[in-house]
């Protein structure tokens, strides 16, 4: 259920309200009584979508980044010289 901010003409009181999409917005301010208050266009919950992803892990910090990137590749396996790319031992076979 998404959060409305309401503001009140009268007063110039501003509070916000936790509500259904399908609830009637708000007509009487809490404060004066008086059928002056309007719901506000708000900024939203928070919440950035960008770029390709939308889960919650894209958007870690640098350093839980860093860490991780250092984790994974602590786990990678490290190739192992044959002979077909190891370095020439310096002796000619003429």
């Amino acid at each position: 259920m998404p959060t409305y901010e309401y503001k009140c003409d009268a007063c110039e009181h501003t509070f916000e309200t936790f509500q259904s999409i399908t609830e009637e917005p708000v007509r009487i301010c809490p404060i004066c009584g008086k059928k002056k208050v309007r719901r506000l266009i708000s900024a939203g919950g928070g919440l950035l979508f960008k770029g390709s992803g939308f889960y919650i892990t894209d958007y870690r910090s640098e350093s839980y980044k860093k860490s991780a990137k250092k984790e994974s590749e602590a786990e990678k396996p490290k190739p192992k010289a044959d002979s077909k790319t190891a370095a020439p031992s310096g002796k000619n076979k003429s």
